[in-house]
């Protein structure tokens, strides 16, 4: 196939895509439309009349300028022949496609996947929501960590007294004295705090288990079915009672309670004075009471330090739960809905692979027209004007030659008339290609 035969077919291909062209920008801008359409309706609050044709407004608007921008580009941007013109027009393209996407593709996107996006933002903020509830949970029942320890000294306590007063263990007389009373105050303070430890395990666990009950009715309303509107506005009720419930196990945390009673073992120590019935027992009252004063110190403060690890764990940072709209949920997780975004942008930038098709089909055209012969690029239109023209050359001649064959004149010898005919034939000039085709109606 010859370059002028592969011109004329692609002019003539271009020629009968017309009507699709046109078909295929339209189609694709009225989707478009209608995908931004109902973005916008997720953005705009008033009367459901006034939201209407607001949304029917702006989609419409785009529509046009979508039309308009890809149809002047494919047919400007192939008919470009120099290097210059070619890239300013790229980069119109460019900026042009950008505010198409900035106007449009964002709310296709929100359109397509908008519900998938709001319920996924529902699913994180549920999870951050079950994670501050776990951690007030832990911090509430860090105390409980401390009461194994306490029972344990409380038992020591008791066991020692029981002693001291059945075989006289630590003073070396039997009898209900001064250390017994005292070993006997020291067991009954640790059973306060042991039982005050065990006393709040119960408001901890009520209050746990309505927090979970209310993080079960937040995880049913993000997968069940019906519009998300409604289902985000009930999840944001749910979530405020779920941070009532966080505060509450906050404050219910017995470990600065543990701290303040721990202190007070040593700095609140008052001991017995020593009722010996002489002054040997009451010395050794003394002695026992002085190292039962130590070891109430060692155990304060090893309560005091385990009650401060427990309270310098972080504490559940506020939360408070912050609906989105479609839109604003698809922007913030667009890397989870990709699928929707290509798809969105695909919609509205397609057309430019329509501009890259005409671009390289004219390039091609015109690298055919430039290695084709003159002959191969005059056209059936050409040939039938240049006869046309020929024809009218013919006829001016013979008028000519009828107008010296007419004119009388002297027969000079040397045959003069002849003479002067031939100049009436000659001095007819030829018509150039560009001069036939301008004189041509």
């Amino acid at each position: 196939m010859s370059r002028a035969v592969q011109t004329r077919r692609l002019a003539d291909h271009i020629a009968s895509l017309e009507t699709m062209t046109r078909f295929v920008l339209a189609t694709l801008a009225l989707g478009s439309g209608v995908y931004t359409y109902l973005g916008v309706r997720s953005l705009l609050d008033g009367s459901a009349t006034v939201v209407f044709f607001a949304a029917v407004i702006y989609s419409v608007s785009v529509s046009v300028a979508m039309y308009g921008f890809w149809t002047y580009l494919i047919r400007f941007l192939p008919e470009m022949r120099d290097g210059g013109s070619r890239l300013s027009l790229v980069g119109i393209m460019v900026i042009g496609s950008a505010m198409i996407v900035a106007m449009s593709s964002w709310l296709n996107a929100a359109a397509l996947a908008g519900s998938a996006a709001v319920e996924q933002h529902l699913a994180v903020t549920l999870e951050d929501y079950t994670a501050d509830l776990d951690q007030a949970h832990s911090n509430a029942l860090g105390a409980l960590s401390l009461l194994p320890d306490i029972q344990r000294a409380s038992e020591r306590f008791a066991r020692l007294a029981a002693d001291e007063q059945a075989s006289g263990a630590l003073t070396g007389t039997s009898g209900s004295g001064s250390v017994v009373q005292l070993l006997s105050q020291m067991s009954a303070q640790m059973n306060e705090l042991s039982t005050t430890i065990e006393g709040s395990r119960e408001t901890v666990q009520s209050t746990f288990a309505e927090g979970q009950s209310h993080l079960a009715a937040m995880r049913s309303l993000v997968s069940a079915p019906g519009p998300i509107a409604q289902r985000s506005d009930q999840f944001a009720a749910e979530a405020v009672k779920l941070a009532g419930v966080v505060a509450a196990l906050e404050q219910t945390s017995i470990a600065p309670s543990v701290m303040r009673a721990a202190a007070d073992l040593s700095v609140g120590f008052i001991a017995p004075v020593a009722d010996g019935g002489s002054a040997d027992l009451a010395g050794r009252q003394d002695q026992v009471m002085a190292t039962i004063r130590t070891s109430v110190e060692a155990q304060s403060k090893a309560l005091s330090e385990a009650a401060a690890e427990i309270l310098a764990q972080p504490k559940v940072p506020e939360r408070r739960y912050v609906p989105l709209t479609s839109a604003e949920a698809v922007v913030r997780y667009a890397a989870d809905f990709i699928p929707s975004w290509a798809g969105a942008i695909s919609i509205d930038l397609l057309p430019a692979v329509l501009v890259g098709i005409m671009c390289v089909v004219h390039g091609a055209m015109r690298r055919g027209e430039e290695d084709s012969d003159e002959a191969d690029r005059i056209t059936a239109g050409d040939m039938m004007r240049s006869l046309d023209l020929h024809e009218a050359l013919l006829a001016r001649r013979g008028a000519a030659g009828q107008r010296a064959t007419a004119e009388p004149a002297p027969a000079p010898p040397g045959e003069p008339g002849l003479r002067e005919t031939r100049p009436a034939a000659e001095n007819v000039t030829p018509l150039t290609l560009g001069e036939r085709k301008r004189s041509d109606p």
